[in-house]
This record gives structure tokens, sequence and C-alpha cells, in this order.
């Protein structure tokens, strides 16, 4: 046995062991050192005997190469357990490894390194000495014991079977280099076929690694026969399941170029035209529609027989006709005519929205008694969020019709509307003749969801085009241009909705029933939440009824500290973000108060972003409480008034509006006008300065309604007569100080209530809008109603 220490003059204690390095007698004795640095691999396994380059990238590697280049040092090899940890530490590395030598390094362009390594010994490691710059560690060598049983023809013939199981392997593998069966087949030493069948095969690093610690050569070639076993068996179903995929697509190739081959035949054979025309004939023969509509068919069918199909417009003669035959024409649905059904059916969808509910009750009576009527053009307009787009589903189940809806904004191409004419290639029919083609009868109730964001650029106006579709008088003879055949709109019920009914132009204003929908009540809200939200919430999210109770108190919470709408979406939001919640404490199976209080509700959903107003007092001279409507509702404001020495300007604070601005020069002019009246000096007029300000600077304020409550805090000002507690008023002034109307009162007056008012003064005009608000909500409330500024004055100041 020959013995060589490849290590002289090393630095690291060494230890002599006997390693296997060529057939199964043949050994040597190399010097290992009992202190190794220890290169840490990513996703490769050294074993003894084997050359294997290494790819080194990381910093503390290209240091440990570079130094064992140089010094001509072993090296010990080590798999981490896991290849994703770029700076592993101990626990990631495997304690067996394998000792090597460093045969060549070539440097890349990329700035990393190639080392080509000789496996010389397996070792363990023992601890690792240092960390940095690199791994040292103490290490204990470890030979591989030579198979010496008395039945060694038993471990040849293994060694035999591994030998061709992998051969065959690498025949039928795409990935592994033919040249690999060549080495095999001259590989003379069963050690050798062991090693490189470990090193060169496709498995997985973990299993390389077992093999690495499994101890002696028998054992390892017991391990490695078995993996080579299921590495053949996935191969071979791997293969027969590719070669049963190639089949298959051959199979679908070949399909298709029959079908291709067919199909042009039938086409030179005028095969396929005549089935379709026949189909289309077929059609007609059972279609009910009026005499000219069969006419203008059979022109057109006798078109598309002539025209071969191979062309562009045959495709297009052939969609048109289509078209006529989908169209119900003069099919209807019956209409339920059970009033009571369907406002039942409308109050369960829908709260509030009486004057909607009223008008589609008294269509169904005037077509209950006359029998036929045409549909009316309805337009609600209102804030976002409060169910104008629903309500036509509602409308239709109470109808027992179809539904549809077009949305119409962003829209911008008359074309939209009226369709293409079809001598384009790809034309196709209005929105609206494709909306009564999907419903399938030709009374639906269609929606034109947002008509006032239709804009108007080169392509056409599409308002302009909509003003024949929402004409009573003139849809009973729609033209679309596709079509290119009369079409009787007249039994459509349209339900258009708006946001801001400024930017609907004048013409189209005029041929729809406006109706306004307006913002929700905090009381309203509350109904619709136990009514509708709060159920819809619990089925959505999968919670029982009986584990999620919400009062009243914790209902109000939410809508006035959490929600500022008009509407109820942002509500839903935030009811859905509480089951959300309420939800996860039933699966975490946490303890939960079944009942969600008002105290809970900050734990769901945070601190509240909103508060409403709440009265201040009037204990000050010059301060007035006013009330103003928004997007989101009522709310208060106060105008506060001061002044100051100087030559009797007039000044205004508060991001003010224009017409605002004109209401407090109107205030600041009656009072001059009526100062003796009032008596306020003409000296005090002449020598003061007059500042008014409304809060909330950043806010933008606008309109007249805070006429009467200027001129209240200008005279409280220069008499020194303070406002009365609790009051609160509305209304626009004129400089002959009559007292004019406002609208938006029912929403002021629920902000009053809101803020703890108990009296409010408005125009007598307005006595009508406070008979549209449910008594139980206006109740503790006094209503001053005034003609003149006079009247006003008399009341509010002390």
């Amino acid at each position: 046995m020959n013995f060589m220490n490849i290590d002289e003059g090393l630095d690291f204690d060494t230890q002599l062991i006997p390693i296997m390095t060529g057939g199964d007698e043949e050994s040597e004795n190399i010097s290992i050192p009992d202190t190794l640095p220890i290169l840490t691999l990513r996703s490769s396994v050294l074993f003894p005997g084997a050359i294997t380059p290494i790819t080194v990238g990381r910093k503390k590697s290209i240091k440990l190469i570079k130094e064992i280049e140089e010094k001509g040092l072993l090296l010990g090899a080590v798999l981490q357990r896991d290849d994703s940890i770029d700076d592993p530490d101990e626990l990631d590395l495997y304690r067996i490894g394998t000792v090597a030598r460093l045969l060549k390094v070539l440097e890349m362009p990329n700035g990393n390194l190639t080392a080509i390594l000789h496996g010389v010994a397996k070792f363990e490691i023992n601890s690792i000495i240092t960390t940095e710059p690199y791994f040292t560690a103490s290490v204990t060598a470890i030979a591989d014991t030579v198979y010496k049983s008395k039945s060694s023809a038993k471990y040849d013939a293994l060694i035999e079977s591994i030998r061709d199981i992998a051969i065959n392997i690498v025949k039928n593998s795409p990935n592994l280099p033919k040249e690999t069966i060549f080495a095999l087949k001259n590989l003379d030493n069963n050690r050798g076929v062991i090693n490189f069948v470990s090193t060169n095969l496709d498995f997985d690093d973990h299993d390389r690694q077992m093999l690495l610690e499994t101890p002696g050569l028998s054992a390892r070639a017991n391990k490695l026969i078995e993996l080579l076993i299921k590495e053949q068996q996935r191969l071979k179903v791997k293969n027969d399941l590719q070669q049963k995929v190639k089949q298959d697509i051959d199979t679908q190739q070949k399909e298709y170029f029959l079908q291709q081959q067919l199909r042009t035949i039938q086409e030179e054979l005028g095969m396929d035209e005549e089935n379709d025309i026949n189909n289309l004939r077929l059609r007609a023969e059972v279609k009910l529609w009026k005499p000219e509509v069969r006419e203008v068919f059979y022109k057109e069918l006798t078109k598309l027989e002539r025209m071969n199909p191979a062309v562009a417009e045959y495709s297009v003669q052939n969609n048109y006709m289509e078209l006529l035959l989908d169209l119900p024409w003069d099919y209807v649905t019956k209409d339920n005519l059970n009033l009571s059904r369907a406002l039942k059916r409308l109050n369960r969808d829908h709260f509030g929205m009486e004057d909607v509910k009223e008008r589609i009750i008294e269509y169904l009576a005037v077509l209950k008694l006359k029998g036929d009527l045409k549909s009316p053009i309805l337009c609600l307009y209102g804030a976002p969020g409060v169910g104008k787009t629903s309500l036509g589903k509602s409308v239709a189940e109470a109808l027992g019709r179809k539904y549809g809806r077009v949305s119409l904004g962003g829209m911008h191409d008359e074309a939209e509307i009226r369709g293409h004419r079809r001598t384009y290639i790809g034309a196709m029919a209005g929105r609206i003749i494709q909306t009564i083609r999907r419903c399938g009868s030709s009374n639906p109730v269609i929606i034109l969801d947002e008509i006032d964001k239709v804009g108007a650029k080169q392509t056409g106006d599409p308002a302009s085009a909509l003003l024949e579709v929402l004409d009573p008088e003139q849809n009973t003879t729609f033209h679309d241009n596709y079509l290119d055949v009369e079409y009787d709109l007249s039994k459509v019920l349209f339900i258009a909705t708006a946001n801001d009914t400024s930017t609907i132009s004048t013409a189209l204003r005029d041929r729809m029933e406006m109706i306004n929908v307006s913002g929700y009540l905090i009381e309203e809200k509350a109904q619709i939440a136990k009514k509708h939200l709060i159920p819809k919430q619990l089925e959505l999210n999968g919670i029982a009824s009986s584990d999620m109770k919400m009062g009243n108190d914790a209902v109000t919470k939410i809508i006035s500290d959490y929600t500022r709408e008009s509407g109820v979406r942002a509500l839903d939001k935030k009811i859905a973000k509480i089951m959300r919640s309420r939800a996860k404490e039933i699966g975490l199976n946490d303890d939960f108060n079944k009942e969600v209080t008002s105290e809970l509700i900050e734990k769901y959903l945070g601190v509240p972003p909103y508060k409403y107003d709440i009265y201040e007092g009037n204990d000050n001279l010059g301060v007035v409480t006013g009330l103003a409507w928004t997007q989101v509702g009522g709310d208060i404001l106060y105008i506060e008034s001061s002044l100051c020495k100087g030559k009797g300007s007039l000044s205004m604070t508060g991001s003010l509006g224009n017409v605002m601005k004109e209401s407090a020069t109107i205030a600041y002019q009656w009072i001059k006008s009526h100062a003796e009246q009032l008596g306020i000096s003409d000296e005090m007029i002449s020598t003061n300065d007059v500042h008014i300000h409304v809060p909330e600077g950043s806010t933008p304020k606008d309109g007249p309604s805070a006429g009467i409550t200027i001129v209240t805090s200008l005279v409280s000002v220069f008499t020194k007569r303070k406002v009365k507690p609790r009051f609160a008023m509305s209304g626009e002034t004129t400089l002959r100080g009559k007292v004019l109307p406002v609208g938006g009162l029912k929403e002021k007056i629920l902000a009053a209530k809101r803020a703890g008012l108990t009296d409010i003064i408005i125009c007598r005009d307005n006595l009508k809008d406070i008979s549209d608000i449910n008594e139980k909500y206006i109740k503790g409330l006094t209503f001053h109603y005034v003609d003149t500024l006079d009247d006003v004055l008399s009341i509010a100041l002390v």
C-alpha cells in the first residue's frame, strides 16, 4: 500500500488515513489536516475520487479559493441545507463533507470564479472554529471501507446492475450527455462506478448528500441502486406520457388539416353557404314580424345568396340577417298589473324614493285601465350611492319585464347609440338595439346610466342621438344606422340616471320627467342599514344572525362618525369591514360580544374621521347659526361679524363664493338704507369697517341661502343685541328686505336637529317642504315662518 503526503508544509496538524483511489484493493495514505477551511456549496455534492467544477460567487468563497490556490492547501466542501440562504451559519451546513484538492481556477467575465475540485476523502465537522473571513472547522477524516465479504460475486453483480441501469437512464434522458455512457463502460473499479454515478446522474442534492453520508461502499451501492430504480421508473412514466401527448397532438393536427381541406372543398362546392341560407330561411318562416320587415329580410337574403362566401362583405351581411332574426320586434312580455304587489316589491328593495315609486304605480294604474300606453322617460338625479341604478331591477321585477342596462359614462361616439352603417367592416348595431336583442322582448326596462356624463367629440354628439330615443313622440320609429329598419321603442320603459343635471342639454332634459332622488337622512340610513345592508353583509360573510347583533346606537355612530355621504355606499363598506372582523373572531375562536355596541365600533373601524357640528352657543355678538346643504347632507355653519375703526368698508373671509359674497353685499347695503329704523347711527357705519367670516376657511362655501343669516349677524354687532340661544335660520334676501325660499331644506332641518337646535327661521314659502318630512324626524323643533327681514330680526334678536 502506497502512502502520499500531498500537503507538506501545511500550517495545520495532520492525520494519516487510508482512502480508496484506485481499485477495491488499492489505497493511498493521504495526510488530512485536523483543521480545514470550509467551502459551502449551494447545489452540488462532491464525492471522493470525483472531479467537479464549482462556480464560486460569494465574497467569502472567492477569498477562500484564492488563498487555497496561493498556498496549495486542501479544503473541505460541504453542502448547505437550504440553497436560498446567501450567508449560511453553522446550523445551515451538513456535518459530512468531502476533502478536496484544488486543481484549477478560472476567472469568469462577471467576476465569479470556476474552481475545479478533486474529491480526496470524506470528513465530518466536529466544530466550527472561525466564521471570518471564511469558515474553518475542526474535522475528522472518514475512510470508505472496502467490500470484503466472502460473497464478492454478489457485490460485483450489484455494481454491474448500477452500471447497466445508469446507462439505460442516460439513453432515455435528454438532459444527460451521451458521452456519459462511454465513461461508465470504461470505469474499471467498483468504487469509481459508485462515485461517478452518484456525481453525474440527475439526483436531488439532498439524495446525493444521503449517499455521501452512507458509511461504506456496500451500503452506498445499495442506496444508489434504489435511487436509480426510482429514477428509471420516473423517466419511463415521463417518456410514456410525452409519447402519448405527441400522438394526441399529431392526431389533432391531422384532424385540423382534414377539416381545413373539407372546408375548402365545401366552399368550392357552395355547400356551407347553402346550409347557412337554409337555416336563415327556416328561422324566418316561423318568425312573427311586420310585413315590411319580412320584405326587407327576404330582399337582403337574396343579396346574401348572390355573394361569394370568401369576400369580407359576406360575414357583414350574414350578421345583419342574424340581427333581424334575433330582434323581438312585436314580441312583448305580459305586464304584472297587480299594483299592491308592485308597490310591495318596490318597498322591499328600496327605502324612501316615494316620488319614484308613486310615478311607477301611476304608470301601472293607467296601463291597467287603458291597456296600452307609451312608456314615460324618467330621469332620476341625485348624489352617488342613493340607489338610482339598482332601482331599475326592482322596477323590472315589479312589472314582470326584462331588464337591461346601458352605461353612457364617457360615451362620445354617436354610433354607440345609432349604430354604424353596414358599409364598414366590423359594423354593428347601436347599444339600444343590442340591449333589446339581449333582453329578447320589445318592452324591457332599460337603465340609461350616467346620462349626464355623455361627451361630444368630432365623431358626433351621443346626447343629440338620444333625443330621438328619449322622445315618446319620435321613438316609435327609431332609426338605427346598422339595422336600417324603423324600430318601435315606445314600449320600452327608459329610466335615466344622473348626478348633475346642469351638464344635461336643455333639449334632452325637456324630453324626460326629472325626479330628484335626494340624499338619505341619518334616520333613513339607519333603516336601510337594518333592513338591507346588515342582512346582505351577514350572508356575504357567512355569519349567522345569532353571532352578530347591531343596535340602533351602533348603526347611528357608524353613519354620523364614519361616513360623510348622501347615499349608503360608504356605509355598506364600513358594515362589511365590521363583518369581516367578526368573521375573523369566529374563525380564531376568540371571545367576543355578540352585541356590537357603539363602544366596539372604534375597535373595528378606528378613530372616527368625522364629527357632525354641535351647537356651540351664541354668547358673542355677531355670531349667528346658519344652515347649509352639502353633497353629503345638511350641516350647520356659523356667520361671524366684527367691527373695527375704519372708513365703512366691508371685507369677507372663509372661502366664500361669488353668490355668497353678493349676499353679504346686499345685507350690508340693506342695513345702511335702514340704519335709522334699526337704531344704527350714520357715524357708526361710516367710522367702522365691517368684517364677515365663515369658519372652516379651507372649505369652499357658496349659495344665496345665508342672506338672512348675514343680515342678522351684522345687525347684532351694530346694535349690540345677541341672537337668541339655539336659533338657526336659512333664507335668501333682497335689497327690499323680502325673504325668499331656499332649497335643500329637508337636509338642513335634520342637521339642525342633530346639532341640538330648537328653533328654525325659514321663509313662509318653504312651508310645503316641511310637510315632506316625517313628523318623528322633526319632533321637538319649532318653526318660525317669515316674509321680511324685519320679521327675522324681531324673532331672532334678544
